[in-house]
């Protein structure tokens, strides 16, 4: 697979596979066939796997460190920290919670989940309004100079905190939600990315399945499916939103690809620093995303897209996220 480098020398395969549905808030029946697919993305040639103490709480990382405790140094491993979740008993309090202490309970705790000894890229989750951003860097650079880290990640974080962590701790890679779906990126954080030499790894780079091609106004989503309370899945967003979606397979249908490797192939041509990331439990369908790779855009593709100018409709998430989001 290919190599895409994010920031600080950390080169990575150019797809990197989130497992957050993966053993999330529950033991599923499919553990084995998770942890399976996961090694055969290694197979693949992917190296550059994401998940979070949150995801389970821990039960996540724990997969994810049963998957890759054989194939540990062929693999990078992102996690995250910065919710107020108890580093013993997972309990979550809500909120937030980077305090200095916390961030190295809760990296202990992730190294014991993931059974390594160091965590390639560490993030932290969400910005934390009541401790100063230099603070957090600072403990990071300790865990890197302890071996325990090699490299530091922020995630959805501001071009403000961006900028204070970065003056104290050089950051790789910044998380947050970019594609056709969401672009609100393109404004103010990926020029200070590209200034500062930090990576983009968006997550979401399929507008939670929206951009596959598989959700329309007609689809019902299952009571518990937490796209149900996002406005931009609402129907009458969903019809508003259906000509994105028919753009992408008009595109794809020109070269004889699907609806899903249009989106991921224009991500990948935006930046050489940006590795998508995304998340299925299907191998066909995982397939199907690296398949993205192989998926050349012309100039006329992309002004085609860059015409079209439609515009998205409905929130990308509910109020009450969108405040947790832009701290």
């Amino acid at each position: 697979m290919q190599k895409r480098k994010l920031g600080q020398g950390l080169e990575v395969s150019a797809l990197s596979l989130g497992a957050m549905g993966y053993g999330k808030a529950r033991e599923l029946p499919d553990r084995a066939e998770m942890i399976a697919l996961m090694r055969t993305a290694v197979e693949r040639g992917m190296d550059f796997f994401d998940t979070a103490e949150v995801y389970g709480p821990f039960t996540n990382e724990e997969m994810v460190g049963e998957a890759f405790e054989p194939l540990r140094d062929q693999v990078k491993i992102a996690t995250k920290f910065g919710w107020d979740i108890d580093p013993d008993t997972g309990v979550h309090h809500g909120g937030v919670n980077s305090k200095p202490d916390h961030i190295r309970r809760a990296v202990d705790g992730s190294l014991r989940r993931l059974r390594t000894d160091h965590i390639d890229l560490l993030y932290q989750h969400r910005v934390d309004p009541e401790v100063p951003m230099e603070d957090v860097a600072g403990v990071v650079k300790d865990l890197i100079t302890q071996g325990k880290v090699r490299w530091f990640g922020l995630s959805e974080a501001g071009a403000g905190s961006i900028r204070r962590a970065h003056a104290v701790q050089p950051v790789a890679a910044l998380q947050s939600e970019y594609s056709l779906w969401t672009r609100e990126p393109e404004a103010e954080i990926i020029p200070v990315l590209e200034e500062l030499g930090i990576g983009l790894v968006p997550f979401s780079p399929l507008g939670k399945g929206f951009l596959t091609g598989k959700i329309d106004v007609g689809t019902e989503l299952d009571k518990s499916d937490m796209r149900n309370s996002i406005p931009r899945f609402a129907p009458d967003a969903r019809e508003a939103n259906q000509k994105l979606v028919d753009l992408l397979r008009h595109i794809g249908e020109k070269r004889g690809v699907t609806p899903a490797q249009v989106a991921l192939a224009w991500l990948l041509v935006q930046k050489p620093w940006i590795v998508p990331l995304f998340g299925t439990r299907k191998l066909e369908r995982f397939d199907e995303n690296i398949g993205s790779l192989a998926v050349e855009l012309t100039r006329e593709d992309l002004a085609e897209i860059k015409a079209a100018n439609i515009k998205v409709q409905g929130a990308r998430y509910p109020d009450e996220h969108m405040r947790r989001v832009d701290l």
